[in-house]
């Protein structure tokens, strides 16, 4: 299972993402280090663990309300073997292709789409080159229906985000996750996400990476367990 570190900007700062509030995040608070200055984060997240992939959320630009374009293109060129998944409220087939020229991964998330066909204008743009976010809260889908209705809509990879569970401590929607799972896609889980047990039951339900902030912040999770899912995951995957 591959487990993906996030990081939310806003107004220049990694913010503490909590229940999908974003009038009131505030700026993160970690034991992995002091400040909330992004590349300070990066760093401390990277210390932790040599983590591939980045999960970055624009919540400004998810908000319409300006953007980080730029600062994300600086942790692009710093970290140019780390891959970005990119979250930015993304509903145009242009925007999408201008990042993906930018060696960004986009994030499609759903409750940014305001019909399926901008969803589909993308697609086409992009292919298998972005990841679909399907966006819930309190367990009602954020977006157009189709697209949670028709599967064959779905790319590859998928993630099921919980936006009431983030920050919460609450646990994972294991109910929302297995009903997603099917045999073509591969499923991310965003929300909730509490401890290395939960990482473990997500793997051994077939999940196929984990989104996780607070946990790591908190300092719930180690090195030594983070490889340790890892290479578990693998050799998993080697064996079926």
């Amino acid at each position: 299972m591959d487990i993906i570190p996030v990081i939310d900007l806003m107004d220049g700062q990694v913010v503490h993402a909590r229940h999908g509030d974003r009038h009131n995040y505030r700026p993160i608070q970690s034991a992995l280090c002091t400040g909330s200055e992004p590349l300070h984060i990066i760093d401390s997240l990277l210390r932790l663990y040599p983590f591939k992939r980045l999960y970055i959320a624009d919540i400004n630009a998810i908000q319409e309300r300006g953007h980080h374009a730029d600062l994300i293109k600086r942790f692009r060129s710093q970290y140019p073997a780390l891959e970005i998944w990119m979250d930015a409220g993304i509903h145009q087939p242009e925007t999408a292709s201008d990042w993906h020229q930018h060696g960004v991964l986009c994030v499609i998330g759903s409750e940014s789409l305001p019909d399926m066909a901008s969803y589909q204008s993308i697609r086409q743009a992009l292919g298998e080159s972005l990841v679909l976010s399907l966006d819930f809260s309190r367990s009602k889908f954020l977006g157009p229906d189709k697209l949670l209705q028709d599967r064959s809509l779905w790319p590859k990879r998928v993630i099921a985000m919980s936006l009431d569970k983030v920050g919460s401590g609450n646990g994972p929607d294991m109910e929302l996750l297995n009903g997603l799972q099917n045999a073509t896609t591969q499923i991310y889980a965003a929300g909730g996400i509490r401890n290395v047990t939960d990482l473990l039951t997500l793997a051994g339900c077939g999940v196929a990476g984990a989104l996780i902030a607070s946990v790591l912040h908190a300092g719930q999770l180690t090195n030594e367990q983070i490889q340790n899912i890892h290479l578990s995951s693998a050799r998993n995957t080697t064996s079926a």
